[in-house]
């Protein structure tokens, strides 16, 4: 029955094109060779057998009536364009604005099937309107089956070729989500979605690798999947305080007085008059000593180191007696600048980027920095009605209109002053008689200051903090409503738009810069927030108890602390490290006297300086002692290394003793 079916359906075609070829040689003008019309003779061939018997005879009694719908159709279809090749077509096509012939097309096929399909039904009597539904329904499917066949093989999906410069400008603006997506279209874009310029650019807004060039990696796409992994494990060991965790002590310094730290470089003074520099990242070499001026060397007892601050170029170091040594972090151990002011040195700053060095000694201020041969000179100096409590130097331009040249922000009683070396004399950005400047921090372009309201001014919301802009010199913001005193503020390192600071009141906020508002506020310590600093996700605090905390910003919970005996006067930590510092407020506690039997003071009066390591690598068998990596087979040291490092599931061995 079926072999039946499929050679009168057959017939029926052949019958049918027999009637087109005949209407085609009675035309005098002749027509271009339809594409569609063979097309649908080869696709009808393969897929006509599903048709039934009733629908054979349907098509037989309509054979007549469909012819007169043709032959209109083609009398239709003749314009003077077919005489044109089809290119010619096409490329006036896409000018008109169509976006493919194809649609023209179908748009044709479709009318000439609807005139044949109301042919049909009108020669149909009402006995036959049954099959005649099913015939609608075949034809349905099997238009759309030639039209998905068209569009595959007549006319390819990528047919348009840009310039590789200009398909590359435009796929920079897709996500690594929407190139990886792209990349499974097509060989061309899959090409385009792998270039390695685009995934260098895509690597240098992320944040990594800022001073690399194209060709310094053969596959930029691998390394932001692999920093990317990093980074997630970084955060991982952060939460979990997964790491290495080291001190760094120095017996012989007695009393800690100041820390300071920048990228991998820790510098310590202390009472004994010693300053010891590390630098983290080549833990094999010793500890530099950097060893004060010769002018200075003989005096005797050595003056206590009062302030330190370090960067990646020089370390500088303050002592009581108003000395001031400037070494470099290269070569170390002499000084290669030195001067000394009248009385001690009360505040102290250095720039991250360049060596600007900032020193107020009572109501003077200087302002040094070296010229292009390396020698050092005083750039300004002033004098202020009040003595200078805190100084800070403005890093980047200072918002002074893109130059370098430098500005310091400080603070005296309750004004704050502006000092630049073309200026004669301090601009004032801040007063207000009898509200004193408790704590200040300058950003690129802002300035962050401690207001401690007295008197009828708590009744305005209590203590705030202003935030002025350094290009006009106006208040922009005033955050805060606190009833104790704003100890610390920390906008330099915060996000963007973001000031933490910490208070007496023992709590860390966190604030929003765009609209003022608080995004949290952490109930931290319990004797006062000293430092603070905060990223993207976690905040850093540290407590006149000796507590350092932190916390997930988001959700304002608590992932770890750690405690030490003395109050933290530094914290600073970069993406993978932590630096903190415990001081001691009594830097000549009992037992320490040099007339004392023992020449080091107790550990428990020394402070100590506590290094944080998140990376990676921080967890490898080479940041355990060797003692610690014992394999139990080795009878030397066996029974100080257990439950240390090695667990008991990887033996290598038995002892010997066994």
């Amino acid at each position: 029955m079926a072999e039946d079916e499929l050679l009168a359906f057959r017939e029926h075609w052949k019958q049918e094109l027999t009637i087109k070829n005949e209407a085609h040689s009675n035309c005098n003008v002749t027509l271009q060779p339809n594409r569609e019309d063979s097309k649908l003779k080869r696709y009808f061939e393969d897929f006509g057998q599903d048709r039934s018997e009733p629908e054979k005879r349907q098509d037989s009694t309509s054979q007549g009536s469909s012819k007169g719908g043709q032959d209109a159709f083609l009398s239709a279809a003749k314009t003077p364009k077919e005489d044109q090749p089809e290119y010619v077509s096409i490329a006036e096509g896409l000018l008109d604005g169509r976006t493919s012939p194809l649609l023209e097309r179908i748009q044709e096929e479709r009318t000439r099937r609807k005139r044949q399909y109301y042919s049909l039904t009108s020669a149909c009597n009402t006995s036959q309107q049954q099959p005649q539904r099913k015939i609608n329904k075949g034809d349905k499917l099997v238009d759309q089956f030639i039209q998905d066949l068209n569009e595959t093989n007549d006319i390819p999906f990528f047919d348009i070729e840009l310039p590789y410069e200009l398909a590359l400008k435009i796929f920079q603006y897709l996500s690594q989500t929407e190139l990886g997506r792209c990349a499974q279209v097509s060989k061309a874009w899959g090409v385009l979605a792998e270039d390695e310029v685009l995934w260098f650019r895509m690597c240098q807004t992320e944040g990594y690798h800022h001073g690399a060039s194209v060709s310094d990696s053969p596959c930029w796409k691998s390394m932001l999947r692999d920093c990317k992994n990093s980074e997630n494990t970084v955060r991982s060991n952060w939460k979990n305080r997964v790491g290495s965790i080291s001190q760094l002590q120095y017996e012989l310094g007695k009393v800690l007085c100041d820390v300071s730290s920048c990228d991998s470089y820790v510098v310590a003074g202390y009472t004994s008059g010693d300053v010891r520099l590390w630098d983290t990242l080549h833990w094999d070499s010793a500890a530099s000593f950097l060893k004060p001026s010769p002018l200075t060397a003989d005096v005797t007892p050595r003056p206590h180191v009062s302030h330190i601050r370090v960067n990646n170029t020089v370390a500088v170091a303050a002592y009581d007696d108003g000395c001031v040594d400037v070494w470099s972090t290269e070569t170390g151990q002499e000084p290669v600048h030195h001067f000394q002011i009248p009385g001690r040195v009360h505040a102290l700053a250095l720039s991250q980027e360049s060596p600007t060095l900032a020193t107020a000694a009572g109501l003077d201020v200087r302002l040094d920095q070296p010229d292009e041969r390396g020698y050092w000179r005083t750039l300004c100096q002033a004098t202020l009605p009040k003595p200078v409590e805190s100084i800070v130097v403005v890093p980047g331009a200072g918002g002074r209109g893109g130059d370098n040249v430098p500005l310091v922000a400080l603070s005296a009683g309750e004004t704050v002053y502006l000092l630049a070396p073309e200026d004669l004399e301090p601009r004032v950005l801040h007063t207000v008689y009898g509200h004193p400047i408790t704590c200040l921090d300058a950003s690129a372009s802002h300035a962050a200051l401690g207001v401690k309201s007295c008197g009828w001014a708590m009744n305005d919301g209590g203590n705030k903090i202003q935030v002025y802009s350094l290009e006009t010199g106006q208040s922009e913001m005033s955050v805060g409503n606190s009833a104790g005193d704003f100890s610390c503020v920390n906008l330099r390192d915060s996000p963007p738009h973001m000031l933490v600071c910490g208070n007496k009141d023992r709590r860390v906020r966190v604030f929003d810069l765009r609209t003022g508002s608080s995004v949290t506020s952490l109930y931290a310590h319990h004797m006062g927030v000293t430092s603070v600093q905060a990223d993207d996700w976690k905040i850093v605090s540290g407590g006149g108890e000796g507590l350092v905390c932190v916390w997930e910003m988001r959700m304002g919970a608590k992932l770890w602390e750690m405690h030490n005996r003395h109050p933290v006067r530094h914290l600073r930590f970069n993406t993978s490290t932590l630096v903190t510092a415990n001081i001691p407020d009594e830097k000549s506690p009992r037992g320490a006297c040099i007339t004392d039997d023992d020449l080091t003071a107790h550990r428990r009066h020394r402070g100590v300086i506590c290094h944080y390591d998140f990376s990676e690598d921080s967890t490898s068998q080479d940041h355990v002692l060797p003692i610690c990596r014992s394999n139990y087979v080795e009878s030397s040291g066996y029974n100080y290394n257990i439950g240390l490092a090695v667990p008991y599931d990887i033996l290598s061995g038995s002892h010997p003793s066994h």
